[in-house]
């Protein structure tokens, strides 16, 4: 199991469009990926609407708890969508 943290430096936070990026990613995996506010429950990282209601703005730094097979390649993925900023013009 691999848990870090992850920080949102993408101008609008994890808006609807880059929810939909990040669980359309995740999807992919076979391992079990959550997600978490400072404080806050574990989500499934797999499930929209529990990823949007994290409400996760700029500038917050996420839990990330990733397990299974595939973890290490999920990690470094979705590392990337973030530091890519989910590929949105800034």
């Amino acid at each position: 199991m691999i848990e870090t943290e992850i920080t949102v430096i993408n101008k609008l936070g994890l808006h609807a469009r880059a929810t939909a990026k990040l669980v359309t990613l995740t999807s992919t995996f076979k391992s079990s990926i959550r997600i978490a506010k400072p404080g806050g429950r574990l989500v499934d990282a797999k499930n929209m609407m529990q990823v949007m209601l994290l409400g996760a703005g700029k500038g917050i730094t996420l839990t990330l708890q990733i397990d299974g097979e595939d973890e290490s390649l999920a990690l470094a993925a979705i590392q990337d969508i973030f530091a890519r900023r989910f590929d949105e013009a800034e």
